[in-house]
């Protein structure tokens, strides 16, 4: 019996072929919401191909840069010019393309203070954003938070078995990365405070972690993200544990 996909999924037949109808699908999203516009970002291939197909949709359908704000839902603790920091990536890839005030562009910090205290800034960036000092179900903080899944079940820089997977009261915390590096990572509250989560996987190395992630194993941060709001998995048929026979749009809600 083939595992039953979670509602929300849509399979396409290319990576490529994702990036462009979810691309789509942010820019339905940001107009049919009036007021900020606010969008947390993944880093990655996969998110890279999107950013990059976004800024083209957005010229096609008219995305409302000018509202939309950028947030990070981590980022590996170097200099924005860094080849592996997530800011430089979604720069390159669509910021750098169109015309978003600056104002409206949120990275997290990494030079000049401590992870610690980076996590701390990042913290009060959000907190000051949202207006308030407690996350409510009655108001979202993000419109769309986009999420990747590691092979080892790992979601932005929450990792397996660590102490962050256990925290409800910060929104951001530094962490390290099972290779040591220093990390500063949105933590599940913060995630979840969403209108919309999506989670992006492409590739066939994606697809027994998928599976694990399906059905329910909570030792697998992936598997613990709970969103008020809707969740939706898009995957390449690659990517599929399912084996979905048709690819799929994701719809406009």
């Amino acid at each position: 019996m083939s595992l039953q996909a979670p509602p929300g999924t849509a399979v396409y037949e290319t990576a490529e072929a994702l990036a462009q109808s979810v691309a789509d699908w942010v820019c339905r999203q940001a107009q049919a919401n009036a007021g900020p516009f606010a969008l947390c970002l993944s880093g990655g291939s996969t998110p890279r191909q999107l950013y990059a197909a976004l800024a083209t949709a957005g010229a096609r359908h008219g995305f409302p840069w000018t509202r939309a704000h950028w947030f990070w839902g981590d980022e590996r603790f170097v200099p924005h010019d860094h080849v592996d920091s997530n800011y430089r990536m979604a720069h390159e890839a669509l910021l750098s393309r169109v015309a978003v005030p600056a104002g409206n562009i949120h990275p997290i910090p990494t030079v000049g203070l401590s992870a610690r205290d980076a996590a701390a800034a990042y913290e009060a960036t959000l907190r000051h954003f949202y207006g308030e000092g407690q996350l409510t179900s009655q108001r979202a903080l993000f419109a769309v938070t986009l999420l990747g899944v590691g092979e080892d079940g790992h979601t932005a820089s929450l990792f397996p078995k660590q102490r962050s997977l256990d925290e409800r009261r910060r929104w951001v915390l530094d962490v390290k990365s099972p290779t040591g590096d220093a990390r500063i990572t949105l933590t599940y509250p913060a995630l979840e405070s969403s209108r919309n989560i999506v989670f992006l996987a492409t590739g066939s190395r994606k697809q027994r972690i998928l599976a694990r992630i399906w059905s329910g194993d909570r030792s697998l941060p992936a598997a613990r993200v709970h969103a008020g709001g809707s969740v939706h998995w898009f995957l390449d048929r690659a990517a599929d544990p399912a084996d979905a026979a048709d690819g799929q749009r994701p719809d406009g809600d």
